[in-house]
């Protein structure tokens, strides 16, 4: 089992320095950014201090869509007095869509578990690539800070967990850190039963019958090893973000035979597509997404793009080459 890094005693100093913390999170967030968003502001608090949850949006995820409420996107002057900001789940501030104007030119911390970004400045950083969940490095960070969990803490963090590692199928050996933690939550007050339904649970008519029509457009390259499938943005505006059920969409293509890498691209408004990546095992979609200005894990990536789908889909097709051609 990897031993998880240490928290910094610069993190520890950075928050025990401040008053006022803008608690930022990537653009497009996922359960793993507002879990640690929203614990890490629920501690802060416990502290003392004010913790000011920050997201560009669109919470279009089934899972996050309810605590969208508890999110500003656009922090007030009297917010952003003496405030420091803690980036949490990305290292870049670009990636933090709208919000970065707001974050800019305050005292940075970054707590993240993919690839260090370009634009951190002398930031403080908390980076761990090998961490399951950044909601893990949150739980670390608690501890190291001596304070004790909370029920709702827990639930909030369990979620994110079990998200980023798809209730725990992507955990390879030597990850006993994310049933280490995984157990930790329990104890605490997270409910894997509830959390399950929460992920997977209540799902529409209408998400399958899109299901279905995105997999009727699933095409493969590269002797199969790469299957790329859309969505137009006549089915987005039709379904909507609340039809959408991507982790079963990527299990489906992930389980055919031969194939290392699949991408899910959509025409998420008539100028701009959101594409997802995602792999088995060698295959590094992180490495695709930053081609077009993306980011995330080895296996498991995204990035949006100024455009059209028709012009997209060959240029992700090239972009795979180099690790697919034969």
């Amino acid at each position: 089992m990897a031993n998880p890094i240490p928290v910094p005693s610069e993190l520890r100093e950075f928050i025990r320095g401040g008053s006022v913390f803008l608690v930022a999170g990537h653009r497009e967030p996922d359960a793993d950014c507002i879990g640690s968003q929203l614990a890490l502001c629920s501690v802060l608090d416990r502290l003392g201090k004010r913790g000011i949850p920050c997201s560009a949006g669109p919470f279009k995820r089934p899972e996050i869509r309810s605590f969208e409420s508890y999110f500003t996107g656009n922090p007030g002057d009297t917010d952003r007095e003496g405030a420091r900001v803690i980036l949490v789940d990305c290292s870049d501030l670009t990636r933090t869509g709208d919000l970065k104007p707001f974050l800019t030119g305050l005292p940075l911390a970054i707590i993240d578990h993919h690839a260090l970004g370009n634009h951190h400045n002398g930031a403080v950083l908390y980076l761990d690539i090998k961490a399951p969940s950044v909601t893990v490095m949150i739980l670390n960070l608690m501890e190291a800070l001596d304070v004790r969990l909370t029920g709702e803490e827990a639930k909030l963090l369990f979620l994110g967990l079990c998200t980023d590692t798809g209730f725990f199928r992507h955990v390879d050996a030597g990850g006993g850190e994310a049933f280490s933690c995984a157990a930790r939550l329990v104890q605490a007050g997270a409910n894997p039963r509830e959390t399950y339904k929460i992920i997977n649970g209540g799902k529409s008519l209408e998400s399958r019958l899109l299901l279905g029509r995105i997999l009727s457009r699933a095409e493969s390259f590269y002797g199969g090893k790469l299957i790329l499938t859309t969505e137009p943005y006549e089915e987005v505006r039709r379904f909507g973000p609340e039809s959408r059920d991507s982790d079963v969409l990527y299990q489906l293509l992930q389980s055919v035979d031969g194939a290392e890498a699949i991408g899910v691209l959509r025409q998420e408004t008539p100028e701009r597509c959101t594409a997802g990546l995602r792999s088995r095992d060698t295959i590094n979609v992180a490495e695709v997404a930053l081609v077009f200005g993306g980011g995330g894990h080895k296996n498991a990536a995204g990035f949006s793009y100024d455009g059209l789908i028709e012009n997209l889909h060959p240029m992700v097709v090239e972009a795979f080459k180099k690790q697919l051609a034969p």
